[in-house]
């Protein structure tokens, strides 16, 4: 007798390479959709517009797809084989968030989960439909995840495993399948608070609460003006992303180091020079990160990045690339530069 549907589609999940499987009716509770209107009412979304964009639909998964019955919740480790936070004590160095260091998650676990959904139509005798999603969809995963059994939303907003701590990629399958949700394994972050009093810039205005406008992440990544002047020390040498408020999660020490080949650290990417680094043009930019998730914020916005960790790298023998750079054609550049010399000398 061969084994249940539930069972085989989680037995083909990991040995695809997944590492954590779950299940849930494809539906949301109002607690989901009531904590993201009050995030996108107070504005604490930014300039992520996309986030405003077809609300019910990222709210209510059948608002997206009415076939849908369940979703296959699916999370990919990549916790990192050393601390992630130990570049900060390099100034000369630029500090990447550790989903950065290689190539791009989206690429990767979307074709691993295209794999996985063909083998669910395959045991389904072809009767079934299915539609594949990574988070550039208007899809809830955390909560997804999280009533899928994959683990909980911590106080830091992010999903956090018993197995594998705070360093999970996840992805979602949607199906008409009806199949048996999976049970809830405890866990929680009690009186922890670590990831809270962790943010350089105070991005948690309480508990599962984050203002990301804050957020050294949303900041570096998503923000495309000068950064503002009140949170530039705070950055440090970071200049893609931020990881202190997942590094710092107890829950971590269960982690494995994640075992996804293509998702493994490139050296020049795990502390690169500053100096190499803002010496870049628009062409040796694309060149080195071809396949990156960082090359899609361009190379303006990650030099106005690394400008503001020369600015605070109290390292004088990088002001005359500050200086350099206060003519560059991107006002934003050259206003960064303006203000990483002002830190490191007189001004230029």
């Amino acid at each position: 007798m061969s084994a249940p549907l539930h069972d085989r589609i989680r037995d083909r999940a990991l040995s695809l390479g997944f590492d954590a499987f779950g299940i849930t009716r494809a539906e949301l509770g109002a607690e989901a959709r009531s904590r993201l209107m009050d995030f996108l009412a107070a504005g604490q979304h930014g300039e992520m517009g996309w986030l405003a964009d077809r609300v019910e639909q990222r709210a209510q998964p059948r608002s997206l797809w009415p076939e849908a019955r369940s979703v296959v919740a699916l999370g990919l480790s990549y916790a990192p084989p050393d601390d992630p936070l130990a570049i900060q004590a390099r100034p000369d160095r630029g500090g990447i968030s550790v989903y950065a260091r290689h190539r791009d998650y989206h690429d990767v676990l979307k074709g691993m989960l295209k794999h996985l959904a063909q083998f669910i139509v395959a045991q389904a005798d072809g009767t079934q439909a299915v539609k594949v999603f990574v988070d550039t969809a208007p899809v809830m995963e955390k909560p997804l995840a999280a009533r899928a059994g994959l683990g909980w939303q911590g106080k830091h907003t992010n999903l956090v495993s018993r197995d594998h701590g705070s360093w999970l990629f996840l992805g979602e399958i949607y199906t008409t399948l009806e199949l048996p949700q999976t049970p809830l394994r405890a866990g929680g972050c009690g009186s922890c608070t670590r990831c809270l009093t962790a943010c350089p810039t105070d991005a948690f205005p309480a508990p599962y609460r984050l203002d990301a406008t804050r957020c050294i992440s949303y900041l570096t990544i998503e923000h495309a003006g000068p950064i503002p002047h009140a949170f530039r020390a705070a950055m440090g040498n970071r200049i893609y992303g931020c990881d202190d408020c997942l590094a710092v999660c107890p829950w971590n020490r269960f982690a494995a180091v994640g075992r996804t080949a293509r998702l493994q650290a490139r050296d020049d990417l795990s502390a690169p020079r500053l100096a190499e680094l803002a010496r870049l043009d628009e062409a040796g930019f694309r060149r080195l990160f071809a396949g990156s998730p960082i090359k899609r914020i361009g190379r303006d916005r990650f030099v106005r990045n690394v400008l503001i960790a020369i600015g605070n790298s109290a390292l004088p023998t990088l002001l005359p690339l500050a200086r350099d750079l206060a003519g560059d054609p991107d006002p934003v550049v050259a206003e960064a530069a303006g203000w990483a010399c002002a830190r490191l000398a007189d001004g230029c």
